[in-house]
């Protein structure tokens, strides 16, 4: 529902919002991209001298990295655009607004980039999702969220993780500090330096740029996430003490921890569980896909310790890494690339948790409007949400401007509105 974004809402927290709560405070305006002149900073306090900037926003762990607070900034330039385009609607309707693009984003952008289809389409009926496909997700009383999906499954994302990124033409910076060549990184929680302004073309797919080039081109292209295989990029093997004050200091291990004081039950008794033939040890591959090695390796010197006992993390990676599937780059050359999926244990897991939390949320467009979907039609992806918050044309631009003039055929936006 973006509570990250919203927090408690105008009523009780008025400092996130500006306008008499219409809309949404933003931050100053970074330097390094040019070509983003709309950008700005998430909004800071304004501390006492020696003391880190705290960004003014629902959620304050959305200040984690400048990558972080910067995607959160787009959000709040959604919102804050659908405000100029409708100005006749209350908060209310503009919340929900942003609320059912959001949404329809993860279900049919987001779920099929990273979980295998034949999973999904399990968990749909006649082309849409549908509450009674669910077997594992139901919640006795209230949603929640399972620690097998937070402590594990959910995870997945680090090992996408790049070792940097370039955030613009000028500036290159790793996830961590890396001492002495990089004695910076994205590390957030501070008053973000005003360089490291996004060139958002080079994370997602709003325009369509080359593939490979020249190190002009190349500095430019789209930088996509890591494969999803069992292992993390280096700097994510020894975490700054600001982000991991006590041992173990890599990630990986921080990860495997977690789990073992969750008491996660293993991949294998999981997969049991959901009635999936579990992988064999000689199947959970640990390393890259092109270096990996069978999890009962000698040279990974785990001993016995793992075998027919794989951590649920680690599982739903290896699971990943046997379920690919081609995928054609959005870049001008013709590309395709075997992408991995989470399989039919960490895919279900990740689907099932964010389709049920939906169904679970009586204000979601699942159970407000089933059949909803932005104007841009069903093909609407993230691509389109950020062209519309920076402000761009094209399927993105139709998404909230119907009221400015009284059409007689109103948007499915209106319509889910007046169903509240």
């Amino acid at each position: 529902d973006l509570d990250c974004v919203y927090g408690r809402g105008p009523d009780d927290q008025p400092y996130l919002y500006r306008d008499g709560g219409r809309r949404m405070l933003r931050g100053r305006k970074p330097t390094g991209n040019g070509d983003n002149p709309m950008s700005r900073d998430v909004p800071r306090n304004s501390p006492s001298k020696g003391e880190p900037a705290r960004a003014l926003i629902g959620d304050p762990r959305n200040d984690e990295n400048s990558l972080v607070s910067q995607l959160h900034g787009l959000f709040l330039r959604f919102h804050n655009r659908v405000v100029a385009e409708h100005p006749t609607w209350d908060f209310e309707d503009v919340q929900q607004c942003v609320r059912f693009h959001y949404q329809f984003v993860v279900l049919n952008d987001f779920l099929p980039r990273i979980v295998t289809h034949s999973v999904l389409a399990e968990l749909k009926a006649h082309g849409h999702y549908d509450r009674h496909k669910l077997e594992f997700f139901h919640p006795r009383n209230q949603s929640f969220m399972p620690v097998e999906f937070a402590g594990a499954c959910y995870r997945l994302g680090h090992s996408m993780v790049r070792p940097g990124y370039w955030l613009n033409d000028g500036v290159l910076l790793p996830i961590f500090p890396v001492p002495p060549k990089f004695p910076d990184g994205l590390t957030g929680f501070r008053d973000m330096p005003p360089e490291r302004g996004i060139d958002w073309g080079r994370f997602i797919d709003i325009d369509v740029r080359s593939y490979d080039g020249t190190d002009a081109v190349n500095r430019k292209r789209l930088q996509f996430a890591y494969q999803l295989d069992t292992s993390l990029v280096n700097p994510l093997a020894n975490l700054p003490l600001s982000v991991a004050g006590d041992p173990p200091h890599s990630l990986a291990g921080r990860n495997l921890v977690r789990s073992l004081r969750l008491g996660l039950p293993s991949g294998q008794r999981v997969a049991r569980a959901m009635r999936v033939p579990p992988l064999k040890d000689k199947e959970i591959l640990i390393g890259t896909a092109a270096a990996a090695v069978p999890i009962t390796d000698q040279s990974l010197g785990l001993g016995k310790a793992f075998e027919e006992n794989c951590p649920l993390w680690t599982y739903i990676l290896a699971e990943a890494m046997r379920h690919t599937a081609p995928v054609k780059l959005p870049v001008k050359e013709n590309v395709h690339v075997d992408t991995p999926r989470l399989g039919p244990v960490g895919g279900r897991v990740v689907a099932e948790v964010f389709v049920g939390l939906l169904f679970g949320d009586t204000g979601s467009f699942l159970n407000v409007d089933p059949m909803w979907q932005p104007e841009g039609g069903p093909d609407y992806a993230l691509r389109d949400f950020v062209r519309f918050a920076l402000g761009g044309g094209g399927q993105a631009e139709a998404v909230a401007t119907d009221d400015v003039v009284d059409r007689p055929n109103r948007s499915a936006t209106n319509k889910a509105r007046r169903k509240r």
